[in-house]
This record gives C-alpha cells, sequence and structure tokens, in this order.
C-alpha cells in the first residue's frame, strides 16, 4: 500500500462509494488490494518497540495465556510486545491453521523449538506442542475504523476463532491502517482494542 497512491485509492473506495439505504456498497476483495498497497509504505523499523511501550498499559495479569501472531514481513510486528508480555509474567501462545472453516488452534513453544512455515506460508506452531485457550488475543489485520471493524485477509479465520472464544481482542496495527469505514458482514467481529505505534485505543466497551 503505496503511502499517496494507496491512501486516495482507498479513501475514495470506502469514503465515496454508497449504496442504497445508505449502506457501504464495496467489494472486499477490490479493497483488499488497496489496504495491502497501502500498508507496504506504512512499515516502520521502530513500531515493533514502540507498541511493546505499551504492554503495561494492558494491565494483564500474570499468566495470562496471550494468543499473538508471527508477523508476516509487511505486517504489523507485535514480537517485542510479546517479548515483555513475557517478562511481565504472560505465556503466549501461536495460532495454527487447522482446515477451511475451522476457527484457530493455539499452541504454546516448547523450550528450544521454533516456529515454521505452515499454511499460507504463515510461521505457526506444530500440532504436537501444547495446546493452549487464549484469554486475549492479538490480532492481524489489513484496515481498521473507529468502531472496531477490521478488514481480514478473507478466510474468516479470526472471526471464527473470537466468535469461539469470546475474549477480549486487540488488532495490531498501523495507525494509517485506519480508514473512515468498513463494509460489515453479519459473520464480522469487532475488535475490543486497537493498538497502534500512537498508542492503545478501546473502541468498544
Amino acid at each position: 500500500m503505496r503511502e499517496v497512491d494507496g491512501a486516495a485509492s482507498l479513501g475514495e473506495r470506502l469514503g465515496n462509494q454508497r449504496g442504497k439505504l445508505g449502506m457501504p456498497s464495496l467489494n472486499k476483495s477490490d479493497l483488499r488490494l488497496a489496504a495491502r498497497e497501502k500498508r507496504l509504505g506504512l512499515k516502520s523499523a521502530g513500531f515493533s518497540a514502540t507498541i511493546a511501550r505499551h504492554a503495561e498499559d494492558l494491565k494483564l495479569p500474570a499468566s495470562t495465556v496471550v494468543g499473538g501472531y508471527h508477523a508476516l514481513p509487511e505486517e504489523a510486528d507485535p514480537a517485542l510486545l510479546l517479548e515483555r508480555l513475557v517478562e511481565l509474567g504472560c505465556h503466549i501462545a501461536f495460532p495454527r491453521v487447522t482446515g477451511k472453516g475451522l476457527p484457530l488452534e493455539f499452541h504454546r513453544v516448547p523450550d528450544g523449538e521454533v516456529l515454521a512455515p505452515g499454511a499460507f506460508g504463515i510461521h505457526e506452531p506444530m500440532d504436537i506442542w501444547p495446546r493452549a485457550t487464549p484469554q486475549l488475543l492479538l490480532v492481524p489485520l489489513l484496515a481498521f475504523d473507529a468502531t472496531g471493524h477490521r478488514l481480514g485477509y478473507g478466510g474468516g479465520f479470526y472471526d471464527r476463532t473470537i466468535a469461539l472464544l469470546k475474549v477480549p481482542t486487540i488488532g495490531i496495527a498501523y495507525a494509517g491502517q485506519e480508514v473512515p469505514t468498513l463494509p460489515v458482514d453479519d459473520h464480522d467481529m469487532v475488535l475490543d482494542t486497537v493498538l497502534t505505534e500512537r498508542g492503545l485505543t478501546r473502541v468498544r466497551e
């Protein structure tokens, strides 16, 4: 997502196209393409360290199981935030895709082991590693709006997982990924909070 061209394209798609009855009339596939392009121009070397400074703001009890993720090269990276949460006594579990149409499964990483590319090239745990049930989910995204709606990748894995677990969610994003509005389907789950380099914003009580 190039900073200028991508932003203008996405803004036009989101802000200017409206269907009848005042509902957004947008193609999510087109929005994903524009959002990916825009995100490419938002990557910052200091992002991970900046959001890690907000670990204490989450006020998580020790031993909280946090569902993290291993960021793709262009994604907002929570790696240093996860490291800081471990220092604060939390446990980290990583997601694994188990099949189309299914929610994610989460596993702890045994000492000495590392994540390896799995489904869709995403680094994920092995299925024989200890299962864990997150009490908080960190969620990657392509775009988000002020009401907590999230544009994902189209597989529905996080929507199904959030619906199943019913735990607090934090979208991890660059501030520039915020958009005025997003199209919403019945199955789309809403984030509780979004953490960007500008800080933590609660979007839903």
